[in-house]
């Protein structure tokens, strides 16, 4: 899990272009919108689009976004758990 998490944090620094940021500067645990990376809801927006693209696993509505993107561990944990119910 810990590499597919250092995973998903390359993917957000690329789709969101933060080239200041390196992976080990996004918290894993710690809160991913709203915190000292100043993402929106636009950067929320790009990052759906990539985890459906990239993954295959969609977020279906805002309440689901709110507790996947949580923090990345909970991004990641949600990605695994869907692609695994979907066989991938």
């Amino acid at each position: 899990m810990e590499d597919f998490i250092g995973e998903l944090k390359r993917k957000i620094i690329d789709t969101l272009e933060l080239a200041d940021i390196q992976p080990e500067e996004i918290p894993t645990d710690g809160v991913l919108i709203g915190n000292e990376l100043g993402l929106d809801s636009i950067d929320v927006l790009e990052l759906v689009m990539m985890i459906e693209k990239d993954y295959g696993v969609k977020i279906e509505n805002r309440e689901v976004g709110v507790r996947v993107f949580g923090s990345v561990r909970s991004l990641a944990l949600y990605v695994d758990e869907q692609r695994r119910r979907a066989g991938r």
